[in-house]
């Protein structure tokens, strides 16, 4: 459930909406952002470019961007300090009212964390526990792209970074079928005379929908698996090639997963932690040589036997079963990335920036669900269920 989608569920916590949240220390403008350089595990991505950086100069706003914060994505320094950006420490970037990354806070960044500062980027608490703790005993407002949710349920600042992880889980699964990649040596679309590799995704949302396209016009067999039969029937006019769709459930699951060549993970709770789909008896009955790409590992994962791993050392074998789960999967083509996300986050920037939360929260009212903490507290409901704490009211939280 989050806020903005889901309006007639706010009763269910008894908090007091102030009429007025003037004095509110998040209601000013936020004349500074600032721009860390990324520092999880082989993350390439910066959070604005140099064209955004040149918009929000314009609307007389102060960037400030750490000294190669866009080396990984090709963006030097000279080109954001052209745009007009003031070229910083790591200090003074964490410093700005506003902070805006692509990755969570990692453990050396977590002593950065401040009561007065606006954090906005993907958090992934639910499965980052340590992240939520830090947040909030710094008593840090977090805003998680993950979680800005619009009234139909769509999920804006995600949906881009979706779109990557599930074309990447196809394009990175067809190798790992490889023999010299540790695979059973399938080619993913066959050939003349010999059947294409069976490729089961489960999950029919963005990431699930994009696998599951570029698998099929790979020639392989495709499954795709969702429990909604309303978003299933959704795509059928666009379906192709040898894909087929179907509702899921246990016994189907239990019949399908040992005769994958390739296993795509790509569920979504959003805020909260992805169930578990596939047990590690399932893993056991795959062919030795297959292959397991979990794009739900930065939620926890789909698959019981997945660890999240690092674009460095992206594979683990497991029962004979190549392993895939890095949690930034779009890392790996951070200049697509990057361009992609900062389209989509950049009106959300200079609304927060340029007007003050409060204001731009009611603008823009999906940004209600993307908060995740303010003051100390929790104010997503998935994001507490996963952490295990109750969730206050994001506006009570504003005050």
């Amino acid at each position: 459930m989050a806020w903005a989608a889901d309006r007639g569920h706010l009763s269910q916590i008894e908090e007091t909406i102030p009429p007025s949240m003037a004095h509110s220390a998040l209601t000013a403008p936020m004349a500074t952002i600032g721009v860390p350089t990324e520092i999880k595990a082989d993350e390439q991505r910066v959070a604005l470019t140099p064209d955004a950086v040149r918009e929000l100069v314009t609307h007389g706003l102060e960037v400030r961007i750490q000294h190669g914060a866009g080396a990984g994505a090709g963006i030097s320094d000279d080109a954001f300090a052209s745009a007009g950006a003031r070229l910083v420490d790591r200090e003074e970037a964490w410093g700005a009212h506003l902070v805006v990354k692509v990755k969570e806070p990692q453990p050396e960044e977590f002593g950065l964390l401040r009561d007065d500062m606006v954090l906005f980027t993907y958090l992934h608490l639910a499965a980052y526990s340590k992240v939520g703790q830090a947040l909030l005993d710094a008593g840090t407002t977090g805003v998680a792209y993950e979680t800005v949710q619009l009234e139909n349920g769509s999920l804006p600042l995600l949906a881009p970074m979706s779109e990557i992880a599930g074309r990447l889980a196809a394009q990175v699964g067809a190798r790992l079928l490889e023999r010299p990649n540790g695979g059973r040596g399938v080619l993913i679309g066959g050939c003349t005379g010999v059947r294409p590799a069976k490729v089961v995704v489960l999950g029919a949302g963005t990431v699930g929908w994009n696998a599951a396209r570029l698998a099929a016009a790979m020639d392989a067999e495709v499954l795709l698996l969702d429990r909604s039969p309303e978003r299933l029937r959704s795509l059928e006019s666009d379906r192709r090639g040898r894909l087929i769709s179907m509702v899921s459930s246990r016994g189907l699951l239990e019949r399908l997963v040992p005769t994958a060549d390739l296993l795509i993970g790509a569920v979504l709770t959003p805020g909260g932690r992805a169930p578990t789909l596939v047990d590690e008896e399932m893993v056991r009955q795959m062919q030795p040589g297959s292959a397991i790409v979990d794009v739900a590992v930065d939620q926890g994962g789909c698959v019981a036997t997945s660890r999240e791993t690092t674009h460095t050392n992206p594979t683990v074998c497991i029962h004979g079963v190549q392993h895939y789960a890095v949690g930034n999967m779009p890392g790996a083509v951070p200049f697509t990335s990057t361009e992609a996300l900062v389209s989509v986050t950049l009106p959300y920037i200079l609304g927060i920036a340029g007007r003050g939360l409060e204001e731009a929260v009611t603008e823009r009212p999906e940004l209600l669900s993307g908060l995740n903490t303010v003051k100390g507290a929790v104010c997503h409901p998935g994001v507490a269920k996963a952490l295990g704490v109750p969730p206050r009211h994001p506006m009570a939280c504003l005050r």
